[in-house]
Parts: C-alpha cells; sequence; structure tokens
C-alpha cells in the first residue's frame, strides 16, 4: 500500500500543500509588515490566524458529512491556495488583510484535520500506525522546514509578495496532484 502511486502522490500532494500553508501563515508578520501594516497589526493578524485555525477544525465535521476524502482534499488545498495568493496580493486595508488571515488559518486548521484523516479515509485503519507514520514524516519534515523556507524563498523572489505566489501555486498544484489521486482501500 504505501509502494502505491495513490499513497505516494497523495503524500507528496500533502507534503507540498503542507509547506505551502505552514509557511504562509508563519510568515505573515513579515508579509504584513512589508505591506506597510505596523508590526502591532501584523502580530494581531498572526493571532487572529490562529484563532481562525479553530474555527476551520470546528468546521472540520460539516465537510467530512458533504464531501468524500478527494473532493475534501481538493476543496480544502484549493482553499488554502485562494487564501495564500489573496494574502500576497492584497495590498490593505488592513482589516481586509486581517479577515483574510482568520481565512487563511481557517484553511491551515482544516488542513491539519485533513492530515490527521486521510489515511482511516483513504486506506483503513488496518496497519494504521505505520501507514500513518510513513504518509506523515515528509508532511511533518515540510511543516518544520516551512518558516525558514518561507522566508529563505521571500529572499531568493525578491520580497514576499512573489513567494506567496509561489506558495498558493505550489498548494494550488498540490490539490491538482490529490484530485489526481486514485481511491484504495
Amino acid at each position: 500500500m504505501v509502494r502505491s502511486g495513490t499513497f505516494l502522490t497523495l503524500t507528496a500532494a500533502m507534503t507540498f500543500a503542507a509547506f505551502g500553508c505552514y509557511a504562509a501563515t508563519v510568515n505573515l508578520v513579515p508579509l504584513l509588515t512589508s505591506d506597510g501594516l505596523g508590526t502591532h497589526l501584523a502580530a494581531v493578524a498572526l493571532g487572529l490566524c490562529g484563532a481562525g485555525q479553530v474555527l476551520g477544525r470546528l468546521g472540520y465535521p460539516w465537510l467530512v458529512s458533504r464531501l468524500g476524502p478527494r473532493p475534501r482534499t481538493v476543496a480544502i488545498l484549493v482553499g488554502g491556495a485562494a487564501t495564500i495568493v489573496v494574502l500576497g496580493v492584497l495590498p490593505g486595508p488592513g482589516v481586509a488583510l486581517v479577515c483574510v488571515a482568520v481565512v487563511a488559518g481557517s484553511a491551515r486548521g482544516l488542513f491539519t484535520l485533513l492530515q490527521a484523516t486521510t489515511v482511516a479515509d483513504r486506506w483503513g485503519t488496518r496497519s494504521f500506525g505505520r501507514v500513518n507514520g510513513v504518509f506523515t514524516a515528509p508532511i511533518t519534515v515540510a511543516i518544520a522546514l516551512a518558516p525558514g523556507g518561507g522566508a529563505l524563498l521571500a529572499r531568493l523572489t525578491g520580497g514576499y509578495p512573489a513567494s506567496y505566489a509561489l506558495l498558493a501555486g505550489l498548494t494550488f498544484t498540490a490539490a491538482l496532484a490529490a484530485g489526481g489521486a486514485g481511491r484504495e482501500r
């Protein structure tokens, strides 16, 4: 199972999406201050992004009741990509940026529960510990690298807006790959 094309594709998609979503939310303060927001308001936006994660997690059961694993995965990843691109291109006002940060946090909160349920939803609970460990290992590495990787990407691209466009593209590409991953049980 862990060597199947579906498993490998979905693992790669979730790994790239994790990097995109986490790099974008963790690097909110430098993005927003580069847009001219003060550090205080940027920090508030980051804090409210965290509150948005809770909102996303609370909304996850609603998505589960309405969407199967594949469309739910695609919807969450596309939502994450959309919020990343909006954060990167929206110049203000500050209130709008804070609202988008909350929605980005919500997408990240949804992603957290998606990651936790993907293996059981797609492959069941047989050998769950082993299969989930293989699935989450590269995702965890991507999450760990995301803060510094996002900052490095901003430096290499000439700024946070350009890096957010790349992070959004990465996350959207992950959504396409996840949508194309076959179903196994």
